[in-house]
């Protein structure tokens, strides 16, 4: 049985890592290369490093940070903002990232995807979807570019399904409404691409108890979950989350 993966998240502003609501009012959270290394060592399953202002601010990803926590990271990462083609997702590659993800360069460009995983493998490639609630979509659910900025008109089933058959290895999910709520993920949401895709997806936005992260996995089908406030400001452990989801039987990886 494959273990539910346990992600601490490091959106990452100016060098520092960062967290706010909605991706505003954004508060320092300490050093991202130092944050790496302490939650790899107390039990996180991977880190997601995001360069949450990377892409609108038309700049590239800040590889010296990025390599500086790859040196410091124990366990896979995860690294994305600012990713406009093969040759930068190579370059996050070479700093030391395990998988890049992709957000807003592919939804303008979708053969990136399919570019990527050819070139490096469908392991590698990490789609990023930001949603929001539409009713005027399908699924209720509306695709947004640049964090949650930009209105695509995209539905999010479609968009995940051509995502996965183009070559994403997995989905990273953000319910943009949610993020930074602490007031749960969006179960609906969660389990709507959980059921329509055949690869792992990672739940994010809202997780605030580790009763959210038992929710989304036991009741939308994630396989892994993503938090950042509740962690990086002391408010919930790894190990008391991991405890929480083995009490209700679910596997995971133990701490160290």
């Amino acid at each position: 049985m494959l273990s539910t993966r346990v992600i601490a998240c490091l959106d990452v502003h100016n060098g520092r890592t960062v967290k706010g609501i909605n991706f505003v009012n954004l508060q320092d959270a300490g050093d991202p290369a130092e944050q790496a290394r302490i939650y790899s060592k107390v039990g996180a399953d991977e880190i997601c490093f995001l360069d949450i202002t990377a892409t609108n601010e038309k700049r590239r990803a800040m590889f010296d940070v990025i390599s500086k926590t790859a040196e410091l990271c124990f366990v896979p990462l995860t690294v994305g903002g600012g990713v406009k083609n093969v040759s930068d997702f190579r370059d996050l590659l070479n700093c030391g990232a395990d998988k890049v993800s992709i957000n807003s360069s592919a939804v303008y460009n979708p053969q990136l995807i399919k570019q990527t995983s050819d070139k490096f493998g469908n392991q590698c490639v990490v789609l990023a979807v930001d949603a929001i609630d539409n009713i005027n979509m399908v699924s209720g659910y509306e695709v947004t570019t640049h964090g949650g900025r930009n209105k695509t008109d995209i539905d999010v089933i479609d968009w995940v399904k051509k995502g996965v058959k183009n070559g994403a290895g997995e989905i990273l999910l953000t319910s943009m409404s949610a993020d930074g709520t602490k007031k749960g993920y969006n179960l609906n949401l969660t389990k709507l691409v959980s059921e329509n895709v055949s690869v792992p997806v990672i739940a994010s936005g809202g997780a605030g108890h580790p009763q959210d992260m038992v929710d989304v996995v036991l009741k939308a089908g994630a396989s892994a979950v993503l938090a950042a406030s509740i962690f990086h400001f002391g408010i919930y452990s790894i190990s008391s989350v991991k405890k929480e989801m083995a009490n209700n039987g679910i596997h995971i990886r133990d701490c160290e």
